[in-house]
């Protein structure tokens, strides 16, 4: 009886360490660029907050917004006074926890989902006043690591599109063909962010 005491006692001492399930959230700052995002990149903020099972799946949500999207760098005319995009993400997440879920850890994942994709775009003395909403998907990979139980970072890039045209709804312009490159056809643009995450 003693002896089995003991060895159940080793085997508990000895056997890995159960999975769990941790929620994260992480506030991230970053940059588009690419596509419609005209002809620079520009900052971008947000966060998400995310839940991630004892395996290598989890979900979360994601919030960004990036203000004055569709100004160009470098024009001799600028008559956009104020532009934005806003995304909000419902995404699928599939991540491999190397090292585990307690302690310093590294996760590489891949992402995708669907949401919506608001874009504004205010025109000097306003011409121009846009309000439109689409839906829309992202697809990315990233990783985090962690330092301890509770403190880490992440870092992903995402590809970010709309799953029709942005209907800018644009009545009495006389240059359409100058609107094209502000997301008049189909909008999609890359993200890249980093930011500290907090595990619980």
């Amino acid at each position: 009886m003693k002896k089995s005491a003991i060895v159940l006692a080793l085997v508990t001492l000895l056997a890995p360490a159960s999975a769990r399930a941790d929620w994260l959230f992480t506030p991230n700052i970053g940059f588009t660029f690419g596509g419609d995002a005209a002809d620079r990149e520009h900052l971008t903020y947000g966060a998400s907050i995310g839940w991630m099972g004892g395996g290598i799946f989890g979900f979360e949500a994601d919030l960004h917004y990036t203000p004055e999207f569709f100004e160009p760098h470098d024009s001799d005319i600028d008559f956009i006074d104020d532009s934005n995009v806003l995304t909000f993400m419902g995404n699928a997440i599939i991540g491999i926890p190397i090292g585990g879920q307690h302690g310093g850890g590294f996760r590489p994942f891949g992402i995708a989902g669907v949401g919506l994709i608001q874009g504004e775009l205010r025109s000097v003395e306003e011409a121009l006043d846009i309000d439109n909403n689409e839906f829309g998907f992202n697809l990315g990979v990233g990783a985090m690591g962690f330092f301890n139980d509770h403190v880490g970072f992440r870092g992903d890039l995402r590809y970010v599109r709309s799953f029709t045209e942005f209907d800018l709804d644009i009545e009495d312009v006389e240059d359409i063909e100058a609107l094209r490159d502000i997301g008049a056809g189909d909008f999609d643009f890359w993200r890249a962010s980093i930011g500290v995450t907090l595990r619980w």
